[in-house]
């Protein structure tokens, strides 16, 4: 086995929520030193509740991701909605994991379902056990995403030498031709992989999982209901070999049943409903789970799907003009610095070739460097902006936006915007 290390939540220097709040609340938001991600909380609820709503229209449970956000506040909206709840969550990373845990969110059981959703790494597989023994202490589970057979191999190897062993709950990754992680139903991998799972002593199938990461390219639900179709079609069939090959076994096999199918992504969980659902010509070999992260902030790549709208977007960042150059750009058009770049926003640029649009002004993000970003306008109509100008700015990529240390993460009300500061900071997990 690898060496192992636990992941070194002694080292982290989070901010101080009390500290935020007496910062914070009640200033003025043209106060707050930009740069600085903001989100509106109406916006976000209601964001979820909406993807609440689609999973029930389509009879499916559903799986939040908590990437995007990171926040407790977050989850807690992501989970608990006016319209339904779920209990089951998707994480990108072990610190996210424990952040989980030690925000209180297990005790509480407002999670009791956690996926960690990156194929699972030799090196990490004594933290996951660690945080799947505590999870186990609130009734909790931890399940793990597998895509190759070593993986089956270094999971037993791990629990063998286990003074009390458990078993994992895994799903398989499956590749419905984004090629990004997973395993291709019918391929000689997978039928190794499912080879493996089955005659493990410490791995029990808990279902299939696929993500389209292609469907950003969708223009229209149409293009976004095809993806999603694709997903249960890749998923399904997967199970459907696996069944078949498990009948043809002469001895029990401990799995799951039913399967879950698990699929989504924001675009593909947009295109969720009644409708779409009974486009699903084939019977399906387990029961339907959906899952998505970026919907409760969303972004310019999400809007140009066009299954949002601009008004949907829950978060912006602020950024101030620091200079200005008359007649530097292309064709002589002005130009103007900001103190926002490429740790703000990342470097993602969308199908409009821009970093980011300025809300209510004809101005565009349209270069950027480490630490500041260059506006250039729309057209004609853009009027000088002054030095000192705070401008709002909706990026391309809100996870990765969100995910700049250097910002504050503020919640606001919904009349927050160009008001004060009435709601609560959030608090990073």
């Amino acid at each position: 086995m690898a060496l192992q290390s636990n992941t070194p939540l002694e080292f982290l220097n989070g901010p101080n929520k009390q500290a935020l709040l007496d910062a914070y609340v009640g200033k003025p938001i043209d106060s707050i030193r930009t740069p600085a991600i903001f989100i509106d909380r109406k916006l976000f609820a209601h964001n979820c509740a909406n993807m609440h709503k689609k999973a029930l229209d389509w009879g499916a449970t559903f799986r939040a991701h908590l990437k995007t956000h990171k926040t407790v506040e977050g989850t807690r909206l992501q989970l608990h909605s006016q319209a339904n709840q779920t209990h089951a969550v998707i994480v990108s990373t072990l610190m996210e994991a424990w952040q989980v845990v030690r925000s209180g969110l297990v005790a509480d059981s407002t999670v009791k379902d956690l996926l960690y959703g990156l194929p699972v790494a030799i090196n990490k597989v004594q933290d996951l056990s660690n945080l799947r023994q505590e999870f186990a202490q609130s009734g909790g589970i931890v399940r793990l995403l597998v895509d190759h057979p070593d993986q089956i191999t270094f999971l037993d190897q791990f629990e063998a030498n286990q003074a009390t062993s458990a078993k994992w709950s895994v799903f398989i990754k499956i590749n419905g031709g984004q090629n990004r992680a997973g395993v291709s139903p019918g391929s000689p991998v997978f039928y190794s992989l499912l080879d493996a799972v089955v005659k493990s002593k410490f791995v029990r199938l808990f279902g299939f999982y696929g993500h389209a990461g292609n469907s950003y390219a969708s223009t229209s639900l149409s293009d976004a209901s095809a993806f999603l179709s694709g997903e249960v079609r890749a998923v399904n069939i997967a199970a459907e070999y696996a069944l078949d090959m498990i009948s043809k076994l002469n001895h029990r096999v401990d799995v799951t049943q039913p399967f879950t199918l698990s699929v989504g992504s924001t675009p593909t969980a947009h295109a969720a409903s009644k409708q779409t659902r009974e486009l699903l010509s084939e019977v399906l070999h387990g029961t339907l789970e959906l899952h998505a992260g970026n919907y409760p902030m969303l972004d310019l790549q999400q809007q140009h799907t066009s299954l949002i709208d601009y008004a949907r977007i829950a978060q912006h960042v602020r950024a101030t003009v620091v200079s200005y150059y008359p007649g530097r750009g292309v064709d002589g058009v002005d130009e103007a610095l900001v103190d926002a770049g490429a740790i703000a926003f990342s470097k993602d640029t969308g199908p409009s070739g821009s970093f980011g649009e300025v809300i209510g002004l004809p101005w565009t993000l349209s270069r950027i460097s480490q630490e500041h970003g260059i506006l250039t306008p729309r057209n004609s109509s853009a009027t000088p902006l002054k030095l000192g100008t705070i401008v709002r700015i909706v990026g391309q990529h809100a996870c990765l936006t969100a995910a700049a240390r250097e910002m504050r993460l503020l919640m606001y009300g919904s009349h927050g915007r160009d008001g004060e500061c009435g709601g609560k900071p959030l608090s990073h997990l």
